[in-house]
């Protein structure tokens, strides 16, 4: 039988375990920061990736779904993949390109919910996502908005399931990519109908 440790040593080894999730938090929102300005440096050259087919799909909505708050010209590049491509595919890609990239605002809100929570805008969104939830981040996923990576951040701040938080945004940011694409898809047959 081991011997009990004294409280002094108790209280020698608490304050340790404190600063290693504030450092994990801290590390998590200079990431989230870095990324979105990495994301932003790159945005003239992520048209470029439109190229790459669906790949570039999945990629430009990637990259553009991580900034936070911040847009980036995603649904232009999957507008105009869908008039080249089968819409359906460009938006299953893209859509889970989005939902992947959509993990950072989560990331933010888990690990910087002191920075946010005292502002007007997150009371308003905290109460909604507290009493539709799912619904509500399935209908600002869907929708081509700002507004999803405040629901992104307060979901994290609120310890959601990242499971069920990427699930949904997957499940809404394909339908959002395949809607898009059609649209380019039947933009593009509308032009040449136009011109012939």
């Amino acid at each position: 039988m081991e011997p009990e440790a004294d409280s002094s040593q108790i209280q020698a080894h608490r304050p340790r375990q404190r600063w290693i999730p504030r450092a994990a938090r801290a590390l998590t929102l200079v990431m989230v920061i870095a990324i979105t300005g990495a994301v932003l440096s790159l945005a003239d050259r992520m048209e470029h990736l439109g190229s790459l087919g669906y790949a570039g799909a999945f990629g430009v909505m990637l990259l553009g779904n991580s900034t936070v708050v911040l847009p980036a010209p995603g649904l232009a590049v999957v507008f105009a993949l869908g008039s080249a491509l089968d819409p359906v595919l460009v938006g299953l890609a893209g859509g889970a390109g989005a939902a992947l990239g959509e993990l950072t605002g989560y990331a933010a809100g888990l690990s910087g919910r002191a920075v946010i929570e005292n502002r007007p805008i997150y009371q308003r969104f905290e109460q909604w996502m507290k009493r539709y939830g799912t619904a509500a981040l399935l209908t600002l996923a869907i929708a081509p908005n700002p507004f999803f990576d405040i629901a992104g951040l307060i979901a994290g701040a609120l310890r959601y399931s990242w499971r069920r938080f990427l699930l949904i945004t997957w499940a809404g940011k394909t339908i959002q990519g395949i809607l898009v694409a059609c649209a380019g898809a039947a933009s593009a047959e509308w032009v040449l109908n136009w011109i012939h």
